[in-house]
């Protein structure tokens, strides 16, 4: 019976490949820096591999540490112990053997320093420097602007496209600041704490604390992706911290504002209108009526369904005050917008913001500018204006609590903590006259 183990053995030929492939066995491996994943607490050193002259294999040889851990920066570390990474590959391509007495050889090589270097020489030294740092969990070598493009993309699939959009702006404008500020910079690891504080800082001088703790937390994410997916060793923006700022919101309209804004409406922009009044009777937010669709709307059922702020999907009831207006919306394509330029239902080929951009501006140009309303007023004071309303009403026959956990079932806030915040920041909540109390 043919036996295929036995022929490989025997067979002559194949025992001189055999022979010939071990003897091109590598005698080590080249020498690697370990970082810790930049962790500064543990021991980082150069690492490498030797054959053992009487197993033939491979065995891990003892770190070489040096002065390395005395340092207390990454990049001190990283200087340190690159260099005795090249220093040692170039021993082992001299023939340095750990399994041997080496005297020898390096009596050989103190002689040879004593000579003048040849041509030769200096390009077997410079032959050595070249090769790029090897490390188990080092930052590879990539740029800043194609480590930034990797992180956005892997945030992609995680995130809705008017975050996207928000991450793509705000990193376009820090690389473009990088670029100008720091022009010598290339790498992924030249972007460090104090570039982007200063980054953040002239946000901070152009705009609001409120914008730059949005820079931060967007560039943050991203980077968060890119120390997931060991890109760099560690987010650093994480412990930037985050400024306190006070939270601009719109103002409500008095009962007397919001009555004169409806009838002037009524007789210059009905689309307006019946937008407002989307964000008025059914409390959605504008950019929730900006996405809605002609099908997002049951009218035998009264029921509305939409993407909102804090759910994939949510289902109201639509009230009747909001039904007497609709006009017939049964011929219209189910698929196209709700709302669009030229009137209600069609197609309205725009991005989602730009959308919302433009009822605001359509808002200031029609209501704003002729009643000579300040930047606190705008198409989401409505919201508050109808939630006040609306809660006063219910707690004039109710508790505070009954009161709120009805209006919560309108509102569609998820949870009572949040709503009680809302209510706060709207004030919505008012005390009765307490005049009698202080009265001397």
């Amino acid at each position: 019976m043919f036996n295929l183990n036995s022929y490989l053995a025997k067979e002559h030929g194949n025992e001189h490949v055999l022979e010939h492939s071990l003897s091109k066995k590598k005698k080590f491996s080249a020498p690697k820096i370990y970082s810790a994943n930049g962790d500064l607490s543990k021991r980082w050193h150069v690492y490498y591999s030797f054959r053992n002259p009487e197993t033939g294999m491979l065995e891990r040889m003892k770190n070489v540490y040096g002065i390395a851990n005395r340092y207390n920066t990454k990049e001190d570390r990283l200087a340190v112990l690159s260099v005795y990474r090249i220093k040692l590959l170039s021993l082992l391509k001299e023939g340095f053997n750990p399994f041997e007495d080496n005297n020898q050889l390096y009596q050989e090589r103190e002689e040879k320093k004593q000579l003048p270097q040849s041509e030769t020489n200096i390009k077997e030294t410079k032959e050595v420097a070249l090769p790029e740092t090897e490390t188990k969990s080092q930052e590879p070598v990539i740029s800043y602007q194609d480590a930034f493009k990797k992180g956005l993309k892997f945030k992609e699939k995680l995130i809705s496209d008017t975050t996207r959009r928000s991450y793509e702006n705000r990193l376009k404008n820090f690389l473009l600041w990088v670029e100008k500020q720091y022009p010598e910079s290339e790498c992924i690891t030249d972007i460090d704490k104090k570039m982007v504080m200063d980054f953040l800082n002239h946000i901070l001088d152009q705009t609001s604390p409120r914008n730059r703790n949005n820079y931060r937390t967007d560039l943050s994410s991203i980077m968060q992706a890119l120390e997931d997916n060991d890109i760099i060793a560690s987010n650093f923006i994480k412990k930037i911290p985050v400024l306190k700022s006070i939270p601009q919101r719109n103002k409500t309209y008095s009962s007397e504002e919001q009555k004169d804004i409806f009838e002037h409406l009524e007789k210059t922009d009905k689309t307006l209108l019946l937008f407002i009044k989307f964000i008025s009777y059914n409390f959605l937010r504008p950019i929730e009526v900006c996405r809605l669709q002609v099908g997002d709307l049951d009218i035998k059922n009264k029921r509305i369904q939409f993407k909102a702020k804090n759910s994939p999907l949510k289902t109201k009831i639509i009230p009747d005050l909001l039904l007497q207006d609709l006009p017939d919306l049964s011929k219209l394509n189910k698929k196209h917008s709700l709302f669009t330029p030229d009137g209600i239902g069609g197609v309205w080929e725009s991005e989602l913001s730009n959308k919302r951009d433009y009822f605001s501006k359509r808002f200031k140009r029609v209501v704003k500018d002729p009643f000579k309303l300040g930047e606190d007023y705008g198409l989401y004071s409505f919201r508050h204006t109808y939630i006040t309303k609306l809660y006063r009403e219910l707690v004039k026959d109710s508790s505070p609590f009954e009161a709120k956990s009805k209006l919560m079932q309108i509102t569609g806030h998820s949870s009572m903590k949040a709503l009680e915040k809302y209510l706060r920041d709207i004030d919505a909540e008012f005390p009765e006259d307490y005049s009698e109390l202080i009265k001397s």
